[in-house]
């Protein structure tokens, strides 16, 4: 069996030729097209989980309510303004423009369509504002300097939520970038470049396997060629841009309003439209990276011009609306996890699936290169551990031994020792629920009554007592006393 991959190398000189009027162009044309999707993704996002919830959504601004993202605006723009007492004023006013140019920068290495002609002149330049040898990692690079905007705002606004809402978040986009960042070293292992206009090229050329002499196609999109790491990557993005049911630095029923509960008008405006920039620069770099970037998909890319000149910006805005339609999905459906769980999840179950998979990615890119897929011994070899690992994971593991369950009280403990209320950890008990719990013997020293005698402050053991009986005569309206 042979397996034949065309390879493609790209110049990345029309980039740094461009006239600066032309880079201007295409820098102005990149935020328009950022600006005008964040404000529909509002909009967006309502009518859909309107639509889900059974409600109409906003209608009354502008045909079919496309107007409600400006009336919004209208609105903060007129709010009161105010700082807080205890804040740090400089760094409480510096912090949302941290958190929002990053997200405008990182959308300039973000390929929306091939080559272009400029209007009314016989310039042809990409419609990208310009591409690095390493475009994937400037992006996951300035995406992650934006959690510097909301730590520093938890920490100036002086207030214990907002700093609570900033330190979970910090831990938060940390820990999730590291699994974001380890599912697109197999892209770069796969592609063999961190150019996204190149990542994007290598995408639009068809690999061909050969198998008894026949030539069959393979995807080309890496989402189906790199599966899990598309998945990995999905969860992950969510996880970077605090959303839905990943949002707990601002997790409304914990911390009033997470990072942002002092900001107010344009400042929290800011806020606001950053988290929906994260969202689409993260969607537009799912759509360069695994979904084909501008090109036309299926049956489309079969007509000859489907995906050039500017043609390719509607593939481009249809696929990252796909992505969006993903983070409405979620929010409109799944209900927010618990802290600890998050976080297990990211570290416990995406990092190591994501190393396990780099490793065999690297592994078949060496025997792609060595030939190993050609010959016959390898696939014999293949098939019988195939073989051996399909019958252990049917009959292996004897019946393990049963294990005497040791009878474990969990340990109270005083909820306000602190001086804040907080709920007990795993393994603990509040005091007074402590001879409710199932599970609870009369040799337990904490249960009401039991063998110990020791009984938690707050918990009532006297049995409840019934009222004395009433002398004839006495609080009875009705009785004459002549009554025996």
């Amino acid at each position: 069996m042979n397996l034949i991959g065309l390879q493609t190398t790209l110049d990345l000189s029309p980039f740094f030729n461009d006239r600066w009027w032309v880079v201007l162009l295409k820098a102005l044309f990149a935020f328009v097209i950022l600006l005008l999707l964040t404000l529909f993704t509002i909009w967006f996002e309502r009518r859909v989980v309107a639509f889900m919830q059974h409600r109409i959504g906003p209608t009354l601004n502008g045909p079919f309510g496309l107007l409600q993202s400006l009336a919004d605006g209208m609105k903060l723009m007129f709010k009161e303004d105010f700082t807080p007492k205890a804040a740090d004023k400089l760094v409480f006013m510096l912090a949302p423009f941290v958190v929002s140019i990053p997200a405008i920068t990182a959308f300039a290495v973000i390929p929306i369509a091939g080559e272009v002609r400029v209007p009314f002149s016989e310039i042809k330049t990409p419609l990208q504002v310009t591409d690095l040898p390493v475009s994937v990692l400037f992006v996951v690079a300035v995406a992650s300097i934006g959690v510097y905007g909301i730590v520093l705002a938890g920490w100036s606004s002086g207030s214990t939520y907002a700093l609570l809402g900033a330190l979970r978040s910090s831990a938060q986009v940390i820990s999730y970038e590291v699994a974001m960042g380890l599912a697109l070293v197999a892209v770069f292992l796969y592609a063999g470049s961190l150019s996204t206009s190149e990542i994007v090229a290598k995408q639009a050329v068809t690999n061909m396997i050969a198998i008894g002499g026949v030539q069959i196609p393979l995807p080309s999109w890496y989402c189906v060629v790199l599966l899990p790491s598309f998945v990995i990557y999905l969860i992950s993005m969510v996880g970077e841009t605090n959303r839905a049911p990943f949002d707990l630095p601002e997790a409304e029923g914990e911390l009033v309003g997470g990072f942002h509960t002092e900001y107010s008008s344009m400042r929290f405006a800011m806020f606001f439209m950053a988290e929906y920039m994260n969202m689409i620069t993260v969607s537009a770099l799912a759509t360069t990276l695994f979904l084909g970037g501008w090109h036309a998909p299926l049956p489309f890319n079969l007509l000859p011009g489907a995906d050039r000149g500017y043609w390719g910006v509607l593939w481009f805005v249809v696929k990252v609306l796909i992505m969006l339609f993903i983070f409405v999905w979620l929010r409109g459906t799944l209900p927010r996890l618990r802290y600890d769980q998050f976080m297990r999840f990211g570290w416990r179950w995406l990092i190591p699936i994501s190393l396990v998979w780099i490793v065999l990615v690297a592994t078949f890119n060496l025997g792609r290169q060595q030939g190993w897929f050609s010959t016959g011994t390898f696939w014999i070899i293949a098939v019988v551990i195939f073989a051996v690992l399909l019958g252990l994971s049917f009959f292996g593991g004897g019946k393990e031994p049963e294990k005497e369950e040791a009878e474990s009280r969990p340990e109270t403990f005083d909820a306000f020792a602190g001086g804040y209320p907080v709920p007990p950890m795993p393994g603990q008990v509040l005091p007074e629920l402590a001879g409710v719990l199932t599970g609870a013997t009369e040799d337990d020293p904490y249960t009401p009554g039991g063998l110990g005698g020791v009984v938690p402050p707050g918990v009532n053991t006297a049995p409840p007592q019934s009222p004395p009986a009433a002398s004839p005569g006495e609080g009875n309206p009705t009785s004459t006393g002549a009554e025996t």
